[in-house]
C-alpha cells in the first residue's frame, strides 16, 4: 500500500504480512481479518475467507490491509482507538481458525500509539 505522508492509518501490515495476504488469496479468494480479543487465540489477528467470520453491530472496521477488511469489537476498539495496529508475521502456528495454520506462519498484531498530530488528523481527541 502506497500512502501519502499526511495519510494516517489505524491498521497497517508489513510487507511480509502482505505478501502472505497474496499467498492467502490466491488459495482461498477474498479473505477479511478480525482482531482477536479471545482467550483461545489470544490478541492475534484472525484471518478468514470473507464472510466466513459474520460482523454486526458490535464491530467496527478498522481498515484494510492487503484489500483485505479489518474488523475490531467495538469495545476492544474503545480500548485501542489511540493505538496504531501493524499487522506483521512470524514463523509458528497461526490460531486455529485462521487460514495461515498450514502456511508455517501466522498473523501477529504490533502497535503503536498514535502521536498528537495523528490523533487531531484522525479526530481522536
Amino acid at each position: 500500500m502506497t500512502l501519502k505522508d499526511s495519510e494516517v492509518h489505524k491498521v497497517i501490515a508489513t510487507d511480509a504480512a502482505l505478501e502472505l495476504i497474496e499467498l492467502l488469496k490466491a488459495k482461498h479468494g477474498p479473505v477479511m481479518f478480525h482482531q482477536s480479543g479471545g482467550c483461545c487465540d489470544g490478541s492475534s489477528p484472525m484471518c478468514f475467507s470473507l464472510g466466513e467470520f459474520i460482523v454486526g453491530d458490535s464491530d467496527v472496521q478498522m481498515g484494510e490491509i492487503g484489500g483485505a477488511p479489518f474488523y475490531m469489537s467495538r469495545a476492544q476498539y474503545e480500548y485501542w482507538k489511540y493505538t496504531q495496529l501493524i499487522i506483521d508475521v512470524v514463523p509458528g502456528r497461526g490460531g486455529m481458525f485462521s487460514l495461515e495454520g498450514p502456511e508455517g506462519k501466522r498473523f501477529l498484531t504490533r502497535s503503536r500509539v498514535f502521536t498528537e498530530e495523528e490523533k487531531q488528523s484522525l479526530k481522536l481527541n
